[in-house]
């Protein structure tokens, strides 16, 4: 996030897209509640009717894959009016002659017809945000999970810096991270060409440093993501696997793929707190302490780095991850030894600028601190690029709206994407455990138009077959209005009906993120199944 999560509640707009923040991030869900009751102006862009499309000023029913379209119309409404922050797009951006050059016939209403809403309505948001003084984008997985949702995300940024909303405070451009300390991952180098602090391993002046810190030659060569290495571990290409804390066997796309791909893997550990549906494919799992049982700290959503504390011992034979890891490395020759969290960050501050000014002491006195944090007496960072753009100037990157991978025809004729409910967390490794939970939201589910299922004869409540080019699963017909017609919706969480059997593997070429939003499927009541052979 450019920004921290208590400046919300005095923004004067909240644009939110791609995200159903009230059930996959309740707490800032509240706080956009908060300023909406302060009197700032809601705009939701979603598939689906989300709870925070009851707030919002302006709701806009999109069509799955069509943000780029959508945000290209606000934009080109946006210059058309004159409604653009001159002042700073002089003093702080470049290229913007490019951006409105590739947006002279990207009118709305060539938007609305793409994205299946009023081009009045985006008329309307693109006016509320642009006279905003401070207006806030929120966004998560809607916007990245598409082979474009690199352009989904530029797209965002070239909306931003139009207004003049980076840089500010109450404004920025804020994704919110799928899970607890995805940031603090990433901060640590677990991005495939990134070493700590996201410094590359193609730049032979950060290898030097980390060489000479570690001691070790490192490779100048950037690995795969999750996805490219489960395909290659289908062709045999990887012989030897290394899961740590991940459930790829419910989170990752085509699931019948990743299954054979595990299993023809020669050798395949998981580390893991639980027995998950990976672990079970594992020829060795390493049982690993959960947050309860070990210290460190996590980097949230909001780049605040918070300390983690103990408060009972590893259950069993279960470890700290970092002292599972050390013992590996030192049975690979490499003799380092650490006593405890706290010289791991000292380690981490000594390579790492954006955490150089982070330490134990601090967090202990202070509670927490958002990096970028470059000095012992520095007090974090609120909100990014206040003085300027880091790289100098915010550089306009026009995106050309392309359709999804793969879209509805005569023998899958409905679109599916995908999401999160409130009551469970990502694969349902923990949350699955609770009764009550399990009680509030106890099996998958698919949600469909009243109107769909009219045609179909789908029954609420009813066990469905749903089958896309990569397999099928049966589930259970939820018939709502939040969903419209021809298009479905089913939660990722359940292994039993899972989603994931049935979503896109096609990648973003850049992001490598799979396109988890968009596949073309087909459904029938249960009892038709025949109807698949």
């Amino acid at each position: 996030m450019t920004n921290s999560i208590a400046e919300v509640v005095n923004s004067d707009v909240v644009f939110i897209t791609g995200s159903n923040t009230t059930a996959g991030h309740p707490v800032i869900g509240a706080r956009i509640r908060q300023a909406k009751q302060k009197g700032a102006k809601i705009i939701v862009a979603e598939p689906r009717v989300i709870d925070l499309a009851a707030d919002a000023d302006v709701f806009l029913q999109i069509t799955p894959g069509t943000n780029v379209a959508l945000y290209n119309g606000m934009m080109n409404y946006i210059i058309s009016e004159g409604l653009q922050n001159a002042e700073s797009i002089a003093e702080r951006t470049e290229k913007y002659d490019d951006l409105v050059a590739a947006l002279a016939d990207f009118t709305p209403e060539k938007a609305a017809e793409i994205c299946g809403v009023s081009a009045d309505d985006i008329k309307a948001a693109a006016r509320l945000y642009a006279e905003a003084p401070k207006a806030a984008i929120f966004y998560s997985m809607g916007v990245t999970q598409h082979t474009t949702g690199t352009e989904g995300v530029m797209t965002l940024s070239n909306l931003a810096l139009l207004c003049g909303n980076i840089g500010i405070e109450s404004g920025g451009i804020n994704p919110l991270r799928g899970q607890n300390n995805v940031q603090g991952a990433c901060d640590m180098g677990g991005l495939p060409g990134d070493l700590p602090g996201y410094q590359k391993v193609t730049n032979p002046d950060v290898l030097a440093k980390f060489e000479k810190a570690w001691g070790v030659k490192l490779s100048d060569k950037p690995g795969g993501t999750l996805t490219e290495i489960v395909h290659k571990a289908g062709h045999g290409d990887i012989k030897f696997l290394y899961i740590m804390g991940e459930n790829p066997m419910v989170s990752d796309p085509d699931l019948n793929h990743v299954e054979e791909a595990l299993k023809k893997t020669e050798f395949l550990v998981v580390q893991d707190i639980f027995l998950t549906e990976t672990a079970q494919l594992a020829d060795v799992v390493l049982p690993a302490a959960s947050f309860a049982e070990k210290d460190g700290t996590f980097s949230n959503t909001e780049r605040r780095v918070q300390r983690v504390r103990k408060a009972i011992e590893p259950v069993g034979h279960s470890k700290a991850d970092w002292v599972i890891l050390m013992d590996i490395l030192n049975r690979l020759g490499i003799k380092e030894q650490y006593s405890s969290p706290s010289e791991i960050l000292a380690e981490i501050s000594s390579v790492t600028p954006s955490y150089a000014g982070i330490s134990y002491e601090r967090l202990e006195d202070l509670g927490s601190l958002q990096w970028p944090c470059p000095t012992a007496d520095h007090p974090g960072t609120t909100y990014l690029h206040k003085a300027a753009i880091a790289r100098g100037k915010g550089l306009f990157r026009p995106t050309e709206y392309k359709p999804s991978n793969e879209l509805p025809d005569a023998e899958y004729p409905y679109i599916l994407t995908t999401g999160r409910v409130l009551y469970h967390y990502h694969t349902r490794t923990m949350t699955g455990k609770v009764a009550g939970l399990n009680k509030l939201s106890p099996e998958s589910f698919i949600e469909i138009n009243p109107a769909t299922a009219k045609n179909l004869g789908i029954a609420d409540g009813s066990k469905v077959t749903v089958s896309s080019r990569r397999g099928d699963i049966t589930t259970v017909a939820k018939i709502t209005q939040a969903i419209k017609e021809g298009v479905l919706f089913m939660p990722f969480h359940f292994a039993e009906g899972a989603a994931n059997v049935l979503t896109n593997p096609a990648l973003d070429p850049i992001s490598k993120i799979p396109e988890y939003k968009v596949c073309a499927v087909k459904i029938s009541p249960f009892d038709r199944v025949s109807d698949y052979a």
